[in-house]
């Protein structure tokens, strides 16, 4: 496939994908969606149950069906069009398009992160403060905590979106990945980017490496409470904020790998773009269910919810 040489301002890019064989295209096509609909088939019982079962109406399990929707969003904004791309010859993306997967990706990506920070000042609250908990922690306040989490999603999703298009495009359009990132598209503009990407490494850098470690804080916080005072409910409380952690590390530690470092191109990039875009949120329902059994019997109830009420069409 060849370079196209543009002398004015690019209108598409050209996505090289995951491999250039025809055969492992084949077979990643069948891995991938797999992958998918397992993610959208864990995260939606996720969300049904906790909709569904009144014993779930807790704000724990809110912020879990909150993190469910993003998983099924945060999948959909990449694998489709990689998905589509594993199956055509001449993988494009126009500008356009580029720009909004670019959006969508952040703007869901920085929801999630902030709302990880909120499921540990949950976790937190219901530790240290557990006779005041459901008092502060509130319907009120959850509904405003998660509106805050997606304005904050769409705060650092726009700002990097409107430092991009302050960029020329003319010339190179191929990018050598299976969805189009900052990194990569920064590359391609026709002019000096040192100091964008000096900005970027700070914004999205800078941003993930403090909350990561905020997160590890709270998180040892919590576990040294659990040990040293609690005595009831130690085993679950161990168990949801083991969880948690999980996914914090599943989630963050690529997202360092990735952001928080000079746009240079690296053999692993790929491997790790694949680790924090398609495998968490395939993940993310399967450690909280097997490690949760109010979330594990909630799921058999539904279940059985719905055997019963096919048995009862079918009479």
């Amino acid at each position: 496939m060849e370079q196209e040489n543009l002398t004015t301002t690019v209108t598409d890019f050209v996505l090289l994908g995951l491999t250039q064989s025809p055969e492992l295209q084949r077979f990643l096509f069948i891995v991938f969606s797999i992958v998918y609909l397992t993610t959208w088939l864990g995260n939606f019982t996720i969300i049904i149950s906790v909709i569904t079962d009144r014993q779930l109406h807790t704000p724990m399990y809110f912020l879990l069906a909150n993190l469910a929707f993003i998983d099924i969003s945060d999948s959909t904004v990449s694998v489709p069009k990689m998905l589509l791309g594993l199956l055509s010859q001449r993988k494009t993306i126009s500008f356009n398009e580029c720009i909004l997967q670019m959006f969508f990706f952040h703007f869901i990506a920085g929801a999630m992160v902030f709302l990880l920070a909120v499921m540990a000042a949950d976790r937190y609250v219901a530790i240290h403060k557990p006779l005041q908990y459901l008092t502060i922690m509130n319907w009120g306040v959850c509904m405003g905590l998660v509106a805050g989490t997606w304005l904050g999603g769409l705060a650092h999703s726009a700002i990097q979106i409107g430092m991009v298009l302050q960029l020329p495009f003319c010339g190179p359009n191929i990018l050598d990945n299976f969805y189009c990132d900052v990194p990569q598209v920064v590359k391609l503009a026709c002019t000096d980017t040192r100091l964008f990407e000096l900005l970027m490494v700070s914004h999205n850098g800078v941003i993930v490496i403090i909350i990561f470690i905020l997160l590890l804080i709270s998180y040892t916080i919590i576990l040294v409470k659990i040990r040293t005072h609690l005595t009831e409910g130690k085993r679950k409380a161990l168990s949801t904020c083991g969880t948690q952690i999980m996914v914090v590390c599943l989630i963050f530690v690529p997202c360092i790998f990735i952001y928080a470092r000079p746009f240079r191109k690296f053999p692993m990039d790929k491997i790790i773009s694949v680790l924090y875009t398609i495998i968490p949120p395939m993940l993310n329902p399967m450690i909280y269910t097997l490690r949760n059994a109010e979330m594990k019997k909630a799921i058999r109830r539904l279940m059985s919810r719905m055997v019963f009420s096919g048995r009862k069409i079918k009479t």
